[in-house]
């Protein structure tokens, strides 16, 4: 009877040892994940930047197409600005 008494309150701790070493670990490693998230945040990878480069070049030909278009336009109804140059473009 008194070895039943003893082991029921062991049996119960059990969890709560469980749970404690569970709660210590995350303890631990917590300030290891925000250092690394930190620095994932401030460091940029070349795949990262790769991408960054590539969409500055898309938009910059996409802003000189469509200035190409705008000064086509002009010319072509004849309001070209003082600074357009018509004789390069090719009529449509």
């Amino acid at each position: 009877m008194r070895q039943i008494l003893i082991c029921v309150p062991l049996l119960a701790l059990c969890g709560c040892v469980q749970t404690l070493a569970s709660a210590a670990v995350d303890v631990v490693t917590l300030p290891v994940k925000v250092v690394s998230a930190g620095v994932d945040a401030a460091t940029t990878s070349q795949s990262e930047a790769d991408e960054k480069r590539g969409r500055e070049i898309r938009k910059q030909g996409e802003e000189r197409g469509r200035q190409l278009r705008l000064l086509q336009e002009r010319c072509q109804r004849r309001r070209a600005l003082p600074t357009d140059d018509c004789t390069s473009v090719q009529p449509r």
